[in-house]
């Protein structure tokens, strides 16, 4: 069997545009060939130059104080390339993982690029296959016959629709999003049926 790296992963930000707002939070877990070999949490202390809108904080339940007092950016950077280096050689093109969130591919993955090139890195392409899996989309095929019933299609929502509990003052915490979004990934793609 090949080697298959998914980088399960979710990111809180200051606002909503990556080329004016930062990450202060990024959290997931790696699994290697559906086994969770590693997970993560990091605060991130966000790009000097990144707006920050209480609104953006507000729902994440953190204040400007806290997030000024995370580890600064280019330490987690250091830990997050030397988590990936475990499983990837980023020199061998064949070699990468595969980015899995929530509409990761309209918001995670810019802003995480974006991260790295803040950060003096523009190999983001080396760790990463550019056709990530965005599980929102995934569960649209599955619910597709039930979705004009559904008032909304945020990830409480669709983790609700798929009879998974949701602990809502979690909500918009990326460990705990990452790991609905995970529980989601698994039903939608008949992971847990196969093993």
């Amino acid at each position: 069997m090949a080697k298959i790296v998914k980088f399960f992963y979710d990111l809180e930000t200051t606002g909503l545009n990556p080329k004016k707002h930062g990450v202060h939070q990024i959290s997931g877990c790696i699994e290697v060939n559906n086994m969770v070999l590693e997970e993560f949490n990091f605060l991130v202390l966000p790009n000097q130059k990144a707006k920050i809108e209480v609104e953006a904080l507000q729902k994440c339940n953190v204040t400007e104080e806290q997030i000024l007092a995370y580890p600064e950016m280019y330490a987690v950077y250091k830990k997050i390339i030397n988590m990936l280096k475990k499983y990837i050689d980023k020199y061998d093109a064949q070699d990468k993982a595969w980015l899995i969130g929530f509409n990761n591919r309209a918001f995670d993955d810019v802003f995480f690029r974006a991260w790295f090139e803040q950060n003096g890195d523009t190999f983001f392409g080396s760790w990463f296959w550019p056709d990530s899996l965005d599980v929102l989309v995934l569960a649209s095929q599955y619910l597709i016959e039930r979705r004009s019933k559904m008032p909304t299609f945020k990830l409480h929502r669709v983790a609700a629709e798929l009879g998974l509990e949701v602990d809502e003052k979690k909500l918009h915490d990326a460990q705990y999003d990452i790991h609905l979004t995970r529980q989601i990934y698994r039903i939608v793609t008949g992971i847990d049926i196969e093993l």
